[in-house]
């Protein structure tokens, strides 16, 4: 905005940047209490310190990032396990998440199946849930409309790329893993 010193933007991204510190070095009951907090907080705002944290940035937030977050995070359970001689992926949690996920590919395929034409009340979607309803109802609308309207960014549309097609679209062949000596550009 003008007039001021830092964009919103930049105000979200210094707090970004500060959260690691905040979680390495705590802060002390001594600390606390010369800033001059009343003595019945001063228990709430102490906080030991010493958490590990990982900070990750990067210049944009594409399909093929975000699978190499969702890479990078699964390894670090899957080592996590092998650490505590457990099996991460074998929960009940993730058994029953994946007898719902049957049910939300059901709607899926017959929403993708569709031809878009008729009465809108036969097109959508209804699930167990209203918030799933909602949610998958706004996903497939918003989905169909941008590969209709040819708005998608990407060439490679969300529901072109299969389990059998994905090598042919990444990874991309230009990338920045080349290091520009620590640069971004």
């Amino acid at each position: 905005m003008d007039n001021e010193p830092l964009s919103s933007h930049d105000e979200l991204m210094a707090n970004f940047f500060a959260q690691p510190d905040a979680l390495a070095n705590g802060k002390t009951v001594e600390e606390v209490r010369a800033e001059g907090c009343p003595e019945e907080l001063v228990l709430h705002k102490v906080f030991d310190g010493n958490r590990p944290s990982s900070s990750l940035l990067f210049p944009q937030l594409s399909a093929y990032v975000t699978g190499q977050i969702l890479s990078l995070y699964e390894h670090r359970t899957a080592v996590q396990g092998f650490i505590w001689d457990l099996n991460s992926f074998d929960q009940w949690g993730v058994e029953l998440g994946k007898k719902l996920a049957l049910d939300v590919k059901e709607h899926l395929m017959e929403a993708r199946n569709s031809d878009g034409v008729g009465d809108k009340e036969q097109e959508e979607i209804v699930a167990d849930n209203p918030a799933t309803s909602r949610i998958l109802n706004y996903y497939v609308q918003n989905s169909r409309d941008a590969v209709r309207d040819g708005a998608f960014s990407n060439p490679v549309t969300a529901t072109s790329v299969t389990r059998k097609t994905h090598m042919d679209h990444f990874p991309p062949q230009i990338n920045d893993l080349g290091g520009h000596s620590g640069r971004l550009s």
